[in-house]
């Protein structure tokens, strides 16, 4: 299989989700993703947040409140399909986040009532399917009340109905005190079908060192999964260093994939950052060569 890095953007496209998952393995630990908020006005207005990141070196286009039952994205205007409309747009596999919400969870905080098309079930992993979407995020967004044990329920259901790479983990509480890199539920969501599994990164959530994210990427790869650092606390509109740094100290650790969210600027890390956090791990070299190659070829 070819690597994701040297895949042009026809080959991206055109990959299965395990072509795509054994792709981004083939890169160790080469790849960003770059999540973004697609339900309001685009940092640059009429040039949508997916194109800006992956202009800025985003490898995989991750989408944020994005409602299956009400398929629309920020700056990508079409009567059609605007999930294909997007891949067409950037060359680069596009996924969606889907909340496995808990209606008995505990709360820490006040629960953030979100609309079905959001949530994970049936009808929104079929609506995935159709829709062309490459990979889906099973996480929650703060306070929605996402829990380990909904996302391992919430992964076998879209086993049934979704053919491409699945994603599940929580890079912050979502509102429910409970652990969020605990070997045993991570364990349950790759037996329960999960491609890769999401984890905070080191230095973003309290407490979370180094070492336990070491243990938890060699377990996970392990058991045949890869495994995802998240920047999901609004450090992606941080400094520089700080960027640099997290890129570093969880590419150490063994991570796969390094996710930088969605809370800079109007849905979208700061650019700069998406690019710095690229060099960090992967050079100026091939940081370029993910900027410049066509979509068409």
């Amino acid at each position: 299989m070819k690597r994701l890095l040297n895949c042009t953007a026809s080959e991206k496209l055109a990959m299965n989700g395990e072509e795509l998952k054994q792709s981004i393995k083939a890169c160790e630990g080469r790849v960003i993703m770059s999540e973004n908020v697609i339900a309001v006005s685009p940092l640059l207005g009429d040039v949508s947040n997916p194109e800006l990141a992956a202009a800025f070196g985003s490898d995989l286009c991750l989408l944020n409140v994005f409602d299956c039952n009400n398929p629309k994205i920020a700056g990508v205007v079409t009567d059609g399909n605007p999930v294909a409309l997007l891949k067409k747009l950037i060359g680069r596999p596009v996924g969606c986040n889907l909340e496995p919400v808990d209606p008995d969870a505990k709360m820490m905080e006040e629960r953030l009532r979100i609309p079905a098309g959001r949530m994970a079930s049936a009808e929104t992993f079929k609506k995935a399917q159709q829709l062309g979407f490459n990979f889906v995020c099973l996480t929650g967004n703060p306070g929605t009340g996402v829990t380990n044990e909904s996302i391992a329920r919430a992964i076998k259901n879209a086993k049934k109905y979704f053919s491409g790479l699945i994603i599940a983990g929580k890079m912050h509480s979502a509102g429910v005190d409970e652990p969020l890199v605990d070997l045993k539920a991570i364990g349950k969501f790759i037996e329960a079908g999960a491609d890769v599994i999401l984890l905070p990164a080191v230095n973003t959530v309290p407490s979370l060192s180094e070492e336990e994210m070491r243990a938890a990427c060699d377990f996970i790869h392990r058991k045949g999964a890869l495994a995802l650092s998240s920047i999901g606390t609004s450090q992606e509109g941080a400094d520089k260093e700080t960027v640099r740094e997290i890129g570093i100290v969880n590419k150490r650790c063994g991570v796969d994939i390094q996710h930088i969210g969605d809370a800079g600027w109007q849905g979208i890390a700061l650019p700069e950052n998406i690019m710095t956090l690229s060099i960090a791990i992967r050079g100026k070299r091939w940081t370029y060569h993910t900027m410049a190659s066509s979509i068409r070829r």
